[in-house]
């Protein structure tokens, strides 16, 4: 399969990046143009369009983008630690742990501000649990490392199930879609977006320690890279998943999918799978997200669902292209 040139590439994602915006912000229940979108981004126009753009598709649009993004980027990072493709926070248990401590959060009825707090504590404690059950009394192994993962997100998954089946009905709709996928009132949707920037500025420039990881322990050695290196990225894969699973709940498919697509089109030099993934997760979101809200409008489907219904069949594409 030929590969795509890595400039050309990454601004051809860019120009999809911004037309999904502009898909986001235009469409809904009631249609912008362009122009009437770009006055109200500025600030001028009629009153509506303003309070529909910024109000609410904005937001939504910004956290859209941020949660794929953030997921994408995830689960590019896990993949080369690892050095196994079907590595992402859903596989190591770390979406698990951030959604069963803002549940939590939830549950008790504790501060808006607080469920962001119990995401991050429990991706990050579940971070921990994995690498020191896989550790044990020695050296950790990508494998034993990943196995561990997928057992710590079963028990996650029990515990998930165990507080919805305690939660009060008129909590447990609202915490299934959640579960599944919602942006409909994303939190700080600008606080995701910063994250996710900070995200790709702190991995970007272990770029090339990465492409050294993912020829092997013994090999990265060899070339340097600090044996602490994998602490600090596992870290800021558990951060940038918990601020996404408490952005837009537990979206399946994105961090799984889309690194491994950039891969297939791209080649595995992290210097562009890194932004391209982050890019490429962002706007499979913005346009999942648009669809989820006109399908069947004026209900709304979780974005979840959308997600998997797009990227499992054009993964399956590239994959057969591949080949």
């Amino acid at each position: 399969m030929t590969r795509i040139p890595a400039t050309t590439a990454l601004g051809v994602l860019a120009i999809i990046t911004l037309g999904a915006f502009a898909l986001a912000l235009g469409v809904g229940g009631v249609s912008l143009g362009p122009v009437a979108v770009l006055q109200a981004l500025v600030g001028d126009g009629d009153a509506t369009p303003r309070t529909i753009v910024q109000g609410l598709r904005l937001p939504r649009a910004l956290a859209g983008f941020a949660t794929g993004g953030s997921l994408a980027l995830a689960g590019a990072l896990l993949q080369v630690l690892l050095r196994n493709p079907l590595a992402d926070p859903y596989v190591m248990g770390v979406s698990g742990g951030a959604a069963v401590g803002a549940l939590v959060a939830m549950l008790i009825g504790a501060s808006p501000w607080l469920t962001p707090v119990g995401a991050f504590g429990g991706g990050f404690l579940s971070t921990i649990v994995v690498f020191g059950l896989a550790r044990g009394a020695g050296a950790w192994s990508a494998t034993r490392l990943l196995l561990t993962g997928v057992i710590v997100a079963s028990g996650w998954g029990a515990v998930v199930a165990l507080l919805l089946s305690l939660a009060p009905e008129t909590q447990l709709r609202g915490m299934l879609f959640w579960l599944i996928g919602d942006l409909s009132s994303p939190a700080a949707p600008w606080l995701s977006l910063v994250v996710l920037v900070l995200g790709v500025t702190i991995a970007m420039p272990f770029a090339r320690d990465l492409n050294a990881l993912s020829r092997g322990e013994t090999a990265a050695a060899a070339l340097g890279v600090s044996r602490h290196l994998p602490w600090l990225l596992f870290a800021l894969a558990a951060l940038l998943t918990a601020v996404a699973v408490t952005t837009a709940g537990a979206i399946g498919f994105v961090g799984l999918i889309v690194p491994h697509a950039v891969r297939l089109l791209l080649g595995n030099d992290q210097r562009i799978v890194l932004p391209a993934s982050a890019l490429a997760g962002g706007a499979l979101l913005l346009i999942a997200d648009t669809l989820a809200r006109q399908i069947v409008a004026p209900a709304q489907l979780p974005v979840g669902v959308i997600t998997a219904l797009i990227g499992v069949p054009l993964f399956l594409v590239l994959l057969r292209r591949d080949r």
